[in-house]
């Protein structure tokens, strides 16, 4: 039995069907909606694939372009690659960087497994598997690349790095990169992976001059039988071709140890060697490992070689393999003149007789174009060495600065930032460091009270350095100190005394002390011009010049320290070259207390002289290989340092006519006379007045307020000589109110005129009118008035001659007056004569006692440099 309908779901029999069709006519859209997405899609999915198959052909058709123009696979190229040639500043050829008697070519019979496993596991893992290319690893390489930039990560091979280094450039480009993956094809097509591994060992530069593993293995191991090669031997020869120099473990052990194991855990990763092997390998000491021969043939200018090697290889897109084996042409900043005499004078006995018997003395000297930065000549070593690559004392290493830093942190800042003057007034006492609980002191303990700037420096005095970075602040310091190439974790305010408890080389410090010669603008020191690719392409080396302080701070520093060579208490009197403007710094550092122990009294670790021209600039530092191995004895050994500078100076100088510092429009000069302003009011004056630099608008003022002068004009009178015809106006001022000038002004009578601007207290005026003159004096000083003064005087109307009969005995008495005038005036000239000469015998006396005692001289002036307490890396200076 049907049951009704339920009013529910249906009130007529109409909607019921109305109901069902809407439901048929929805089934039928959501079909349509289907069958519609499936058409768009479908669309899509042919779009992309015309649109990859487009990519696909022209990409095919842009890779055929750049394979068209890969070189051939020549296999000479595959031997013996093509060494740089190096060229000296004017484009001639000084050398290549490597001949071909440092190669030695080895077969791969003769290379034992772990050898060739050492290289494979760090440079290509699947070298056996992959047909030249490595697919996973070109993924990898993309990841990076699009991430990090083209170029920031490489997928080479071993046959790539091979085909690579013997016919294709350098440059990072998607061509060459192209060009390498089908010659890599092409060379496995060609030869058999044992054929391109023996290539790959003999071609590879390993730094000291060799190139190969059987060269290196002579170099670092002394061992010619490659069997001979352990399991550690193998990695640290493997670890170098990354990086060369820095994988050197000849000069730096500790980067060729981190490599080295490195390169063990990764053959024992890869299943290479055992677990026992390569426990037993990493615990070989580097240093235990080497027996290091140098090549049989001297490296010519060796030290400047390495260093433009050193700049090459720090060169973006330029791979330490490709300077060896690419054939660069190295355009360099090089005078072989300059660099020929430095070394005569460094490394052998003929022009200074004084060296050290020790070994282990050593020398850094950098030598500068003051306005270029261009290196011109650098020495590394006291003694020649073997091999193109050892330890570059100028570049690598050096000593504690001492005082050389002085300008660096402490008075270069503070005129810079404070605008000191080279007057600025310093009370030298005893002190104490605001960071530390340690006191710096002078040479001696012994203090100088009120100095100058310009005396603390050119005598070299401890404590106004130490106050002159406390005002301008540690983060200031070492701002202005970074602008001139020097890094630093954090500067404290014993660096200013060249504590700085890490050595500098003479490199860096040619560098800084050119900016003061070059205006305060820094160039980065550099060797390389630029380099010329076998292709014509080249790359052009010009550091950017910044400017690394105020123009009128570099010439206030050069100002002062000319004095520190041609002053007489000057500390670098020794590398003074008469009639050449020079300006120079000395530093020496000290031996701690528990160091001392072992050494002479006076004997010092360092010593330095850094100095500069308008055109040339040099560093030297005179020390030892390493601190502690010997000393420099007080006398001559520790005059070296400015010995060598003045050698080499006068020699590149010798004809050049070089010009002096120019004062920029910045810098003013003026008369300062002691106890100023600027003078602690525990000080009493002197009568002394010297010319000091200031920043122009920064002048002394003209009263002080802790010692004031009476300014006032005194005794000002007119009179009118008949006989000459002349008024005279004479006044008297305080000698006490320093630098002081007088302008005189004149009425007639018909208005107020300047009519002179002098220094002297009397004023003449000849001829004048009959009738009144008033006279108005007023005393300047710094262009300011600080007091005026008037007078008045008559002249009398003309009389006729015969007037004046009657009167002749008045007049001749007049003129018996004029004469006894005139006669204690000439006395009283004699009487300061006299008092002049007294004078200037006590400023003599008073000199010699601010010297030292006598004809001490020198020695007591580098005293100065020699001493501080506290901290043992503090260096203490003259």
């Amino acid at each position: 039995m049907r049951e009704p309908y339920s009013m529910s779901e249906y009130r007529s029999r109409t909607e019921k069907r109305r109901a069902q069709e809407a439901a048929r006519n929805g089934n039928k859209k959501t079909k349509k909606q289907g069958k519609k997405k499936r058409g768009t899609l479908k669309k899509v999915v042919v779009s992309a694939l015309i649109a990859l198959l487009v990519v696909i052909i022209g990409g095919t058709a842009t890779a055929i372009a750049m394979i068209s123009n890969a070189p051939p696979l020549d296999p000479d190229e595959l031997v013996f690659a093509e060494s740089a040639t190096i060229y000296d500043k004017d484009d001639n050829e000084v050398l290549r960087l490597q001949g071909t008697e440092n190669r030695t070519y080895r077969d791969i019979a003769e290379m034992p497994d772990h050898l060739k496993n050492a290289f494979i596991a760090v440079e290509d893992y699947r070298f056996y598997d992959h047909s030249g290319i490595d697919l996973r690893r070109i993924g990898g390489a993309i990841a990076a690349n699009i991430t990090d930039g083209f170029g920031a990560e490489g997928a080479s091979t071993i046959t790539q790095q091979l085909v690579k280094q013997a016919f294709l450039s350098a440059d990072q480009t998607i061509e060459r990169k192209v060009q390498e993956q089908w010659l890599a094809l092409r060379m496995e097509q060609q030869y058999s992976k044992d054929e391109i591994l023996e290539m790959y060992l003999n071609v590879n530069y390993f730094d000291e001059s060799a190139w190969g593993v059987g060269e290196a293995a002579i170099r670092y191991f002394n061992k010619e039988d490659l069997s001979e090669l352990t399991i550690a031997d193998a990695a640290v020869l493997a670890a170098i071709p990354r990086r060369p120099s820095y994988y050197n473990p000849e000069s730096n052990p500790e980067n060729a140890e981190e490599r080295r194991n490195l390169v063990i855990s990764l053959m024992e990763e890869q299943a290479l060697i055992t677990n026992d092997e390569a426990t037993e390998a990493r615990a070989v000491s580097i240093e235990d490992q080497l027996d290091y021969t140098p090549a049989e043939d001297e490296g010519m200018y060796e030290s400047f070689v390495e260093q433009v090697m050193r700049e090459v290889e720090n060169i973006d897109g330029i791979e330490s393999a490709d300077l060896y084996a690419a054939g660069f042409d190295i355009y360099t900043t090089l005078d072989p003149d300059a660099q020929a005499y430095a070394e005569d004078v460094i490394q052998t006995n003929d022009y200074i007789a004084h060296y050290p018997d020790n070994e282990e003395f050593q020398v850094g000297f950098t030598l500068l174009d003051t306005e270029t930065g261009a290196l011109r000549a650098m020495v590394g070593n006291r003694q020649e060495t073997e091999g193109q690559r050892a330890w570059n004392h100028a570049a690598r290493g050096g000593g504690q600065p001492g005082s050389t830093f002085k300008p660096l942190l402490a008075y270069g800042p503070a005129i810079d930032y404070q605008q000191w003057s080279t007057g600025e007034r310093l009370l030298d006492e005893p002190h104490e460091y605001t960071d530390s609980d340690q006191e710096p002191t002078n040479y001696g303990g012994s203090y100088s009270g009120e100095v100058t700037m310009r005396e603390a420096l050119v005598r070299s005095i401890n404590i106004p350095a130490v106050k002159a970075i406390q005002e301008v602040g540690t983060d200031s310091a070492q701002s202005f100190a970074e602008g001139l190439g020097f890094e630093f974790d954090e500067v404290t305010e014993s660096y200013a005394l060249g504590g700085t408890g890490e050595e500098v080389n003479s490199l860096d410090m040619a560098g800084a002390y050119a900016a003061f010669g070059n205006d305060g603008v820094y160039n980065e020191p550099h060797a390389v011009r630029k380099i010329e690719f076998r292709d014509g392409r080249e790359i052009e080396f010009s550091p950017e010049s910044e400017r690394a302080m105020n123009d009128y701070t570099a010439y206030m520093i050069s100002d002062v320290l000319k004095g520190v060579v041609s002053d007489s208490s000057g500390t670098g009197q020794r590398a003074n070259i008469e009639g050449l403007p020079l300006a120079g710094k000395t530093g020496t550092s000290n031996f701690s207390q528990e160091e001392r122990e072992n050494v002479p009294a006076g004997a010092v670790p360092d010593v330095w002289f850094n100095g500069y021209t308008t055109d040339y600039t040099a560093a030297v530092w005179t020390g030892h290989s390493n601190r502690g191995d010997g000393y420099l004895a007080s006398g001559e050994e520790q005059q070296l340092a400015r010995d060598i500078f003045r050698i080499v100076m006068s020699e590149v100088h010798a004809g050049e006519g070089t010009a002096d510092f120019a004062q920029p429009d910045s810098v003013c000069e003026s008369e300062m006379e002691e106890g100023s302003g600027q003078l602690p009011s525990e000080f009493t004056p002197s009568d002394a007045i010297t010319t000091e630099l200031f920043v122009c608008g920064n002048e002394p003022q003209e009263t002080s307020d802790t010692y004031e002068v009476d300014g006032t004009i005194s005794g000002l009178d007119a009179s009118y000589d008949e006989e000459e015809e002349e008024i005279v106006v004479r006044w008297d001022f305080p000698e006490e109110a320093g630098d002081v000038s007088f302008s005189v002004s004149h009425d007639p009578g018909d208005g107020m005129s300047e009519v002179a601007d002098t220094a002297e207290q009397q004023y003449v005026l000849s001829d004048p009118e009959p009738g009144g003159h008033l006279f108005e004096v007023a005393a300047m000083q710094n262009d300011t008035s600080i007091d005026t003064a008037e007078t008045s005087v008559e002249v009398p109307e003309g009389v006729e001659e015969e007037e004046d009969d009657p009167d002749e005995d008045e007049d001749e008495e007049g003129r018996s007056e004029d004469d006894d005038e005139d006669g204690d005036e000439e006395e009283d000239d004699e009487s300061d004569d006299e008092s002049e000469e007294e004078g200037a015998e006590e400023d003599e006396t008073t000199e010699d006692e601010e010297n030292g005692d006598g004809d001490d001289g020198e020695d007591n002036d580098e005293g100065n440099e020699a001493e501080q307490n506290g901290n043992e890396n503090e260096d203490e200076d003259d």
